[in-house]
């Protein structure tokens, strides 16, 4: 039985999950630059040690309602083109799960968070998404 650690962090009341192997850095703050006429969910531009890195609001990007006095975390993440910052609530454990666990995902889901993830795990008390940074990226293509 295969298994495969995960990076767990949340965004109000969903927990998502990414491999571990795709995860560079996990910070509090960076200083960011805001891009005129850019998607509400990109919050802006890191300078990552010499390396542009964009930032997107997970909040934003799963359509949830925004918070006042909002202090996100930072999961730097690299996809298949470059990196990306994906602010989020919180930051939970690093977790192992059975490959033999992972399910498509459900159809009553909301769209606005089932286009975005690969599949779930079910765990004993709560569901993980397993969040695809691709898709995540993916502005208005679909």
């Amino acid at each position: 039985m295969s298994s495969r650690q995960l990076c767990v962090f949340g965004v109000e009341n969903l927990r998502f999950g990414i491999h571990v192997a795709e995860v560079e850095e996990v910070n509090r703050r960076y200083d960011m630059t805001r891009i005129p006429l850019a998607s509400d969910a990109v919050a802006g531009l890191i300078n990552l040690r010499g390396r542009i890195v964009t930032a997107i609001d997970m909040r934003q990007r799963l359509k949830l309602p925004k918070v006042e006095a909002w202090e996100p975390f930072h999961i730097v993440a690299k996809t298949r083109e470059s990196s990306v910052s994906l602010l989020v609530d919180y930051i939970g454990d690093v977790i192992e799960v059975s490959e033999d666990a992972f399910e498509p995902p459900p159809e009553t889901m909301r769209e606005a968070t089932r286009e975005l993830i690969r599949g779930i795990y079910k765990l004993d008390q709560w569901l993980m998404l397993v969040l695809d940074l691709d898709r995540t990226m993916a502005f208005g293509a679909r």
